[in-house]
């Protein structure tokens, strides 16, 4: 390097930055122990903030525009350095870049299950994820908080911070909800918006904004997601004696394909022989209970009861009503042959007057 590039080497007088990455948050300018020339050219794109830090202190953030760095321009800068030779030196600063736009798609997920109670379930394990959007509100606090001094700082740094507060406040939430795991689905949207509620103020406290937070999915450990489907198609299927034969008769009608096949057809085999077993000997049992003896009497008797028709009865049936005294004399009967109802005592006048012979007399 010769005298003259050395020379010139000195003075910064173009100071921007053009950002073709989806990553950077803040970029520091590379001045290399170079001086910036007063009067130098800033360029602050749009999404862009520019930080000037002077003996680590920030000194100014500008916005997006062209700036020509002199005193007019730079309040707070002149008020830390002690220009002198009419203002006319270069001064030294640091300028850092910061991105100000949304950085979108970003993961969050829960490491291990969450332990909630539920309504209907009792107590759950829940595992969840979905995606989140931030950008930098306030480049202050962003540079004193997380940045510091490094020179390349990348959305990399600082992700899985984000996503540690956002499943420990998530966790809090959900269990504060009380929504059944079941409606979760149907409330992901209205659930999402206030899980960002909840959590914004603790990014705030980074400088920056929590724009928007997804919740694409709740889901529930494989065991419990296996149970819900056989509940579900128990359900489905209806009647579960019939849903036991279905499956049964499926499994028999598989071929077995190695030890575990077989045992499934084995025990499908043992339970459909055990239903045939219990059917047949229902049916024995039916068979050998002895059918009602034989009526000696063949008449059948309808019976006026509370002004509505009962029977017909046979006369056993009539004597127990009597006995107990349902059918009384003046009950209207008739049977067949009879052109009209007639009273009970008219027709079976022997069955009211019972009277039991007199005791022996004992010696």
């Amino acid at each position: 390097m010769g005298l003259f590039d050395w020379v010139f080497g000195q003075f910064i007088d173009v100071i921007e930055w053009t950002d073709d990455s989806h990553d950077t948050m803040v970029y520091r300018f590379p001045r290399h122990n170079n001086e910036i020339k007063y009067g130098a050219k800033l360029t602050v794109r749009e999404s862009q903030m520019a930080v000037f830090v002077n003996e680590g202190v920030i000194a100014d953030v500008l916005g997006p525009g062209i700036y020509e760095l002199e005193t007019k321009n730079l309040p707070i800068m002149t008020n830390l350095q002690h220009w002198d030779h009419a203002f006319n030196s270069p001064f030294k600063a640091e300028v850092y870049f910061l991105n100000t736009k949304r950085f979108t798609d970003l993961k969050w997920g829960t490491k291990n299950p969450i332990m909630v109670r539920d309504p209907e379930f009792s107590m759950v394990r829940l595992r969840a994820f979905g995606t989140y959007e931030i950008r930098i509100s306030n480049p202050k606090t962003f540079m004193n908080e997380i940045v510091g001094t490094d020179n390349h700082f990348t959305i990399d740094e600082i992700d899985d911070q984000l996503t540690n507060l956002i499943i420990t406040k998530f966790t809090t939430v959900l269990g504060e909800s009380k929504v059944p795991v079941l409606d979760l689905a149907s409330n992901y949207e209205k659930f999402s918006e206030f899980i960002s509620e909840k959590i914004a103020p603790a990014f705030e406290e980074y400088g920056l904004e929590l724009t928007k937070i997804l919740v694409e999915n709740i889901s529930l450990p494989e065991d419990v997601e296996k149970a819900l489907d056989k509940r579900t198609s128990r359900e489905v299927t209806g009647d579960l004696d019939k849903h036991i034969q279905y499956q049964t008769g499926e499994a028999l009608g598989k071929d077995g394909g190695g030890s575990m096949g077989d045992m499934v057809g084995m025990g499908a085999g043992i339970a459909l022989g055990q239903d045939m077993a219990n059917k047949l000997s229902k049916e024995k049992v039916d068979k050998n209970v002895a059918p009602p003896l034989p009526t000696r009497n063949s008449t059948m008797y309808h019976v006026a009861m509370e002004d509505k028709q009962e029977g017909p009865y046979d006369i056993r049936t009539i004597q127990k009503y009597i006995a107990e005294g349902t059918i009384k004399p003046n009950t209207l009967i008739w049977t067949e042959g009879q052109q009209d109802w007639a009273e009970a005592e008219t027709i079976l006048g022997k069955y009211f007057n019972v009277t039991p012979p007199p005791l022996p007399k004992r010696d």
